[in-house]
């Protein structure tokens, strides 16, 4: 049975991106992903960059709120920072949550290449809890 999965962060421009990204490149068919924020701040461009230099393409993802999603039904709710946990909605009662609270890149400072490097280093640890959390809801 495909799951249904909600990522939420603030401002639904970064990590919840990356996030949704991950879960569909490792789900495949098993998942449906959506991501919202609290806020909607537009999908940050250089998520888009670090994302493509590993092959998933999140160019097409939208920044959405959480009030787009409100009356669905999720079976994983997943917030990504701790901001987003403190002020999200609350959701049917049956959704499983889960909650980790990734850097924001977005506020990384530096050269360009830290800046991307940190961009990077968030890529590979959201992978990485996006692949553990594949195997051990779909497999």
């Amino acid at each position: 049975m495909k799951k249904n999965i909600l990522v939420l962060c603030t401002g639904n421009s970064c990590r919840s991106q990356i996030m949704e990204g991950w879960l569909r490149f490792f789900g495949k068919e098993d998942v449906s992903v959506k991501s919202a924020g609290v806020e909607t701040h537009g999908v940050n461009p250089r998520a888009i960059q670090v994302m493509k230099e590993v092959g998933v393409d999140i160019s097409s993802h939208t920044s959405n709120h959480v009030d787009e999603y409100i009356n669905e039904e999720f079976d994983l709710i997943i917030t990504v920072c701790d901001s987003a946990k403190e002020k999200c909605p609350v959701f049917s009662s049956t959704s499983e949550k889960r909650h980790h609270n990734f850097p924001d890149p977005a506020k990384a400072e530096g050269t360009e290449n830290e800046i991307m490097n940190q961009f990077r280093d968030v890529r590979d640890q959201i992978k990485e809890y996006a692949k553990d959390l594949v195997t051990e809801q779909i497999s």
